[in-house]
């Protein structure tokens, strides 16, 4: 027993073994801690050196396709370029090109292709020298383009056989190609489309008076293309289909 604290010699003794024990707990803690702490650290560094990594992967990427890409407009620029130049050079390979194009958007006539080439300041020689080998693989053909136009105008716009005619011509097809693709379209198939055009223009005309009506209708017919006689009964017929009065059309038959 110690006379100072009341305590026995061995609760003395431990006392101070336990205090360090725990001092010596506490500081291992707190190295352990500190170690954790620099791991964690040293795993943040790691993780974001890795992405600053994947990052610069990324641009230096971007960096390489922009290049590649660039590197391409550059050499399709300068084929561009030369084939610019070699068809300022060539008149003929000029006139190649200005056809191509035309013939791209849509199919065209020798004499169409031939007013574009003059227009263009193309000589009437070359034209004819490559409108010539332009026919010959195929890519003029009037009796083609003839068919196809009397087939679109005539379906999509309604336009008759008088006025295909006078288009086709005027866009140089002969006489002979351009009644063969007429044809096609016969007076049973003309008349039909000549009613399906008063029927869609009536319905618009509301409380317009019967001479008004009659004076649209046969006007519009006429400007598509329409003989006066057949345009006349088609709206005379129409007219009636709807409980219209028609005598005004009765003194013309």
């Amino acid at each position: 027993m110690d006379p100072d604290t009341g305590l026995s010699a061995e609760s003395a003794g431990a006392a101070p073994v336990a205090g360090l024990s725990e001092l010596f707990g506490e500081s291992g803690a707190r190295r352990r801690r500190s170690g954790d702490s620099r791991d964690d650290e040293g795993t943040g560094r790691r993780a974001g050196e890795s992405r600053d990594d994947e990052e610069t992967g990324r641009r230096s990427g971007a960096r390489r396709r922009r290049a590649g890409e660039s590197h391409d407009d550059e050499q399709s620029g300068r084929r561009a370029g030369a084939k610019r130049e070699q068809s300022e050079r060539d008149p003929a390979a000029r006139a190649k090109d200005i056809c191509l194009q035309l013939l791209t958007a849509r199919p065209r006539t020798r004499l169409e292709l031939r007013k574009a080439l003059v227009r263009k300041g193309i000589e009437a020689d070359v034209a004819e020298q490559v409108l010539g080998r332009l026919d010959d693989v195929g890519l003029i053909d009037d009796k083609a383009f003839a068919e196809m136009w009397v087939r679109s105008r005539h379906t999509y716009q309604g336009i008759g056989r008088r006025a295909l005619s006078m288009e086709l011509r005027r866009r140089g097809v002969d006489s002979e190609t351009t009644a063969e693709a007429v044809a096609a379209v016969d007076s049973d198939a003309e008349e039909e489309r000549a009613r399906q055009l008063v029927r869609k223009r009536l319905p618009s005309m509301g409380a317009a008076d019967q001479q008004t009506k009659i004076r649209r209708l046969v006007g519009m017919l006429a400007r598509k293309g329409y003989a006066q006689g057949l345009a006349y009964r088609v709206v005379k017929d129409e007219l009636q289909n709807v409980g219209e009065e028609t005598n005004l059309l009765d003194t013309l038959e």
